[in-house]
């Protein structure tokens, strides 16, 4: 099939980039597998990216207490904190 599309210019660089890195392939070539790439990974819709954290304890400083908050801030940022 012919058709004729206009294309980003950061798409056509990257395009023209990927086929200066396989000289044997034709431009048309280039663009087909690329397509077909795209086609075949899965499909996520944007914003929806799925990630893990790993959490894991800071823990307290040793001689410090969460008991009592003013006492704490003292110890950590000094007395004239305020």
């Amino acid at each position: 099939m012919r058709t004729t599309l206009t294309l980003d210019d950061d798409v056509a660089f990257q395009l023209k980039k990927a086929q200066e890195n396989e000289r044997s392939k034709s431009f048309k070539e280039i663009v087909n597998e690329t397509l077909r790439r795209g086609f075949d990974s899965p499909h996520e819709k944007p914003g929806k990216r799925k990630f893990k954290v790993k959490p894991f304890s800071l823990g307290l400083r040793e001689g410090l207490s969460l008991d009592n908050i003013e006492e704490l801030l003292d110890q950590v940022e000094g007395p004239f904190r305020r």
